[in-house]
Order: C-alpha cells, then sequence, then structure tokens
C-alpha cells in the first residue's frame, strides 16, 4: 500500500486522471455502450510512437538531426530552430507527436552544452508551438481532426479561417524565444564536440531501417485515417517484438493509462443525461468560453467530443479548443505527454515543471485569448 501510495505521488498526472475516472463511474455507471466510446485509435497510435520512439532512441536514428543542430552556435538561433520545428512539424504529424520527437532532442544538446537552466523554458514553448502550429491544418490535432471531419468544410476554407490566429502565434513565439535571451542574444550553445549526438554501431545499420519504416507506416496510419489503424497497431507491436522485444517493457505504459483514464471521464460525461441537458442550453453563444474552461477539467480532445453536439459555432469551439492547453496542463494531452517526457528525465522536478509551464503559458495566453475571441466570431 505504501508503495502504491508513493507511486501515485509521484505520477501526479496519473493519479488526477484515475481520480477523476473513478469519480466519473459513480456519476454515469459503466456500460458497455460508455467504454465504446473511448478513443481506442488516439491511444493505439500513442502506443505505437511512444513505442517505435523509444527504438530510435536506442539505435540513436536522430543523430543526422542533432549534429545539424549542433552546428547553430547561439542559444537563442538554437531555441528558435527547435521551436519552429515543433510548430511546423506539428502541422503535419500532430502535436503530440511532433513533442515526442523535439523534446527528448532538446534536452539531449541542451545537456551537452551545459545550458539545462533553459531546458523548461525552451520546452514550454516547443509546448505552446506544438498547440498553435498544429491548429493551422485539419490533422494537426485530434480535436482538428474531429471538428474538421463533422463540420463539412473544405480543407483550404478550415486553414483560412485558423490562419490569423497561427500567424499571430508563431510572430508571439519569437517574441517569447528572444525574451528569454534578452541580457545576451549572442549567448553561446558551448557545445563544442559531436560525441553528444553518440555513433551508429555497424552491427545497428538493419535496426535503424527497420525502425524508420515502422516510423513510416505510423505516420502513414495518421495521415490516411484509416479505420483499419488496429492491423497498424498490432503489426508494430510483433515487429519491435522481433526486432527489440525488451523495448516493449520501455514503452510509456504510465501515459497511456493517463490517456485511458481521462477518455473514460469524458466519455462518462457525455453520456450522463443530467449534464448532457445542462449543456445543451448554455453551451450555445458561449463556445469559445466553454472549449476553453471545459478542456481545463478533461483536456482538449474529450472536451470537443462532449461539447460538439451542443455547439452552434462550431468554429468558435475550435478556437477554445485550441487556446486550452496554454491554461493548464490539463488543457491539452499534448502538454501531458510534455510533461511525462521531462519528469522521466528529472523525476524530482515535476512540481517545478509545472509552475514554469503555467507561467509561461498562461501569459501567451493572455495575448491571444481575446483576438482569438473576436476572430472566432464568424462562423467557420
Amino acid at each position: 500500500m505504501k508503495k502504491a501510495l508513493t507511486f501515485l505521488k509521484k505520477e501526479l498526472m496519473l493519479t488526477v486522471s484515475v481520480a477523476a475516472a473513478i469519480i466519473s463511474l459513480f456519476i454515469t455507471p459503466p456500460t458497455t455502450e460508455l467504454f465504446a466510446y473511448i478513443d481506442w485509435r488516439t491511444l493505439g497510435i500513442l502506443f505505437m510512437m511512444l513505442t517505435v520512439l523509444e527504438g530510435f532512441k536506442k539505435e540513436n536514428i536522430f543523430r543526422p538531426l542533432l549534429l545539424l543542430a549542433g552546428k547553430i552556435h547561439s542559444m537563442a538561433g538554437l531555441s528558435l530552430f527547435l521551436v519552429f520545428s515543433v510548430f511546423f512539424s506539428s502541422m503535419f504529424v500532430t502535436n503530440d507527436i511532433s513533442l515526442i520527437i523535439f523534446v527528448p532532442l532538446t534536452i539531449i544538446l541542451f545537456r551537452a552544452g551545459d545550458k539545462e537552466k533553459y531546458i523548461l523554458p525552451v520546452i514550454t514553448m516547443e509546448n505552446i508551438a506544438a498547440v498553435r502550429g498544429s491548429l493551422l491544418t485539419p490533422f494537426g490535432s485530434p480535436q482538428n481532426l474531429f471538428i474538421f471531419g463533422k463540420s463539412g468544410v473544405s480543407a483550404w476554407e478550415f486553414i483560412c479561417y485558423m490562419l490569423p490566429i497561427w500567424i499571430i502565434s508563431g510572430i508571439l513565439l519569437i517574441g517569447f524565444v528572444l525574451f528569454l535571451y534578452r541580457k545576451d542574444f549572442k549567448e553561446k550553445t558551448s557545445i563544442s564536440r559531436t560525441g553528444f549526438a553518440g555513433e551508429w554501431k555497424k552491427d545497428g545499420k538493419v535496426k535503424r531501417i527497420a525502425y524508420i519504416i515502422i516510423f513510416a507506416v505510423v505516420l502513414t496510419t495518421i495521415v490516411t485515417r484509416t479505420s483499419l489503424w488496429y492491423y497498424a497497431v498490432i503489426g508494430v507491436a510483433v515487429s519491435v517484438f522481433i526486432i527489440d522485444k525488451k523495448l516493449l517493457i520501455k514503452t510509456d505504459y504510465v501515459l497511456l493509462l493517463t490517456f485511458l483514464c481521462f477518455f473514460v471521464f469524458s466519455s462518462s460525461i457525455a453520456h450522463n443525461e443530467s449534464i448532457a441537458a445542462f449543456l445543451s442550453g448554455a453551451v450555445a453563444d458561449r463556445e469559445y468560453m466553454w472549449g476553453i474552461l471545459l478542456s481545463q477539467v478533461i483536456s482538449n480532445v474529450p472536451a470537443g467530443i462532449v461539447l460538439y453536439p451542443f455547439a452552434e459555432n462550431v468554429g468558435a469551439l475550435l478556437y477554445g479548443l485550441d487556446s486550452a492547453g496554454l491554461c493548464t496542463l490539463i488543457g491539452s494531452l499534448a502538454s501531458v505527454i510534455n510533461y511525462r517526457i521531462y519528469v522521466r528525465e528529472y523525476p524530482k522536478n515535476g512540481r517545478k515543471f509545472i509552475l514554469v509551464f503555467t507561467l509561461i503559458s498562461l501569459l501567451f495566453f493572455a495575448f491571444v485569448v481575446i483576438p482569438g475571441y473576436f476572430i472566432s466570431l464568424r462562423p467557420l
């Protein structure tokens, strides 16, 4: 019992999600239909990404990218490179996957350059970049994909609708990064060696090629939105087992369980008749506010699923959901992923992460919340 309590205290986000799931099951008694509404596809894709990227780390597949980034000699330039790599890549591979790729690289680079004091603010800005960069495209985030599929608008109309706040966010991010290094814009990275990037073992070539192929399969599964995603999950699990079965043990199952609990909570809330009756009269014309606030309780993807049936202006709802990740850690599932990556490297710094993340994100939110509201008044 003592070990369990110690574990839950250490895994703060898991504790919150488990408590929320248990409470929700008292609100809405569990049924077979209830669990059918859990987003198993998102969980499956997350499992595949977490597993294959463990392979990337073990076989040092990101070495060329690390060496490229290591050639940037100023901290401001390196931080801008990393933040905007997340900003642009998130539009195509989704915000959570972009963070899974670039946050570990940031930690490696800043450790190599003896600049660990900048890790927290920079990965927080990467989190903002993931949330705000991904909002431009229909497949940049799960909530975008969900509402795009329901709205009936074309991809071009969707992009044009999201473009103004995307541009504002990009400009603000540049300002935030430069402000971080305001005392010395030319501060050097101190990366004077290439050893931090590791080496490629000759006998690991086959494994590297195999993991890259598996990664391509995962990206194809995401982009094509295939309904046969579960075959991809099985295929990835079997392939990794054949290549290196020990890798499956390293997959972050705590993060997967955290996501599962949040989905149980949102499904329970969405299928409670009393709550549904309340939302039907409360959400219309207040979609932006509801998208932001409810996301702080159940995260933005589940909040989008809960609120969509009651929204009249789905564009305002989308803007609210895409802004929610700037308020608290729970506001976006991508933020939860960022937190997990960091605390696996720095287990004792969970509270410090939450403090720094919240301060920087709320400051960014203060700049975009009002423009976002007025832009969202026009229908999608």
